[in-house]
Formats: C-alpha cells, structure tokens, sequence
C-alpha cells in the first residue's frame, strides 16, 4: 500500500494533467459543455423532488436542499465507482507503456469526479441561501468528510477496476448494486423514517454514515457524529489497504488482459 501512495505521490504532476484534461473531455462536444457539472445533480435533484416530497410525501422541511445535500456527494462515488470499473481497460494504450504506473488510472477517475462535486458546491450554497438555510460553522468540518470519503472510495475503485480486467460481468453488476447502495443510503429520507428494524443497514453502510455527515454539516448546521465519522475512517483505511492488495496481485497481467 505505501509503495503504491509514494508511486502516486511521485506521479503526482501526471496525475493533476489527467484529472485537468478529464475534466475538460467530459463534456467536450456539448452545446452546454462546463454547465452539466450543474446540471446533472440539478436535474436528479428536481425529479427526485417532485417524486418523494409530492407524490410519496416525505415530511422534511426545505426537501429540495436536503435532497441536495446527499445527492451531489453519491454522485460523485457512484460515477466514480461505475467509470472507475472501466478505467484499466479504457487505458489501455497506456498500461502497455513499460514506466507507467498503473494504479493513476484508477486515481485520475476518483480525484476528476472530486473536482465535480467541488463544482457543484457554489450551486448547493445558492440553493441555501435561497431556501433561507444558515451556513454554520460545522463547515470546517467539511474537508474531513471528503478526505474519508476519497480514501473509501479510491479502495472500492482500485479493486473494481482491477477484478474487471480479469471479470469483465464486474461493470454490469456494479450498475445494479450501486442502485440498490442508493436506496438503502439515506439520501431520500431522513434516517429518522428508518423502521427500528431496519436500523442496521445504515449501521452497517459507511456511505449512509458519510451522507448524513454531510447533511448535518451542510443542512442542519451541526458537526456530524464523530466516533461514526471515526470508525468509518478506520473502515476506509482497511477498504484502501485490501483495494491496494488486490490491485498489486493483478496489475502485472493487465498488459496483457487489456
């Protein structure tokens, strides 16, 4: 695992030119271009909203910001995970280089879709500010989350990317387990409408852990639960050494499989 931070601290100029120009092919071609960093979780947003505070009317007071809230960080690990999956294959002609490293592909997927949720933040302020929602000073607490969710999300990156070199049905079971991940993250409904019963799924989800941090920070105005955030991050430290694990015992066949 150190090996691979240090080789990635190393490449870390490479890295930063990828996520840049990831960034910019994204939406290279489109009319709208740099506007669909907004526009995609606006538009999640706007249908979810009209669906669970309308139609399932689900009681929580300005819904479209809570909604916001939790949507514009799993947009960022799903789109992470679901293009992360593909990156070893879709980089191919650079895995076949003798001096190149691997495990940046993976990278470059996590940090440029860090880089759209940083975008998307300014949108989500406005939309506090619209909704009269106070910024408090829990924000300070922001960044925190973010570095245990990148660290999280870079372990389950690094093994999917891998195992679907070698297994390539990974990318299409991802798609419907990620569905089923957001319905189970508490990202629709407050964790106050959970059944008792069912309580242990979110115990037991780090992302729901993550998400209602992020909606204490940035919605209720309170720093999140700290022995959760704790144990979380402990849990994305192990998810981050066994992805590098798993990464290392198949990156030297990827030339070859991709």
């Amino acid at each position: 695992m150190f090996s691979n931070v240090i080789e990635l601290y190393r490449c870390r100029a490479l890295i930063m030119s990828l996520v840049l120009r990831e960034v910019k092919l994204r939406y290279l071609g489109s009319v709208l271009g740099f506007l669909w960093t907004f526009l995609n979780p606006l538009l999640l947003m706007c249908v979810y909203t009209i669906v669970f505070s309308i139609f399932l009317r689900i009681k929580v007071e300005n819904y479209p910001v809570f909604l916001f809230c939790g949507l514009i960080p799993w947009v960022w690990f799903s789109t992470s995970l679901l293009e992360g999956a593909n990156s070893i294959i879709r980089g191919g002609d650079l895995i076949t280089r003798v001096l190149f490293p691997p495990q940046v592909l993976p990278t470059v997927t996590v940090f440029s879709n860090m880089v759209n949720f940083v975008f998307s933040l300014p949108l989500l302020f406005i939309f506090l500010l619209l909704f009269k929602v106070k910024i408090g000073g829990a924000l300070i607490a922001l960044p925190i989350v973010m570095i245990i969710q990148a660290v999280f999300t870079m372990g389950l990156v690094l093994i999917v990317s891998a195992l679907n070199v070698h297994f390539r049905d990974i990318q299409h079971i991802l798609g419907n387990l990620i569905i089923m991940w957001f319905f189970a993250t508490p990202i629709l409904y407050p964790t106050t409408s959970i059944p008792t019963n069912l309580k242990f799924i979110s115990h037991i989800n780090p992302m729901a852990t993550l998400i209602k941090a992020y909606q204490d920070i940035l919605f209720y105005r309170q720093f999140p639960n700290w022995l959760l955030i704790g144990i979380t991050l402990c849990f994305g430290f192990l998810v981050f050494f066994l992805g590098n694990l798993i990464f290392n015992k198949y990156k030297e066949s990827f030339p070859e499989e991709v």
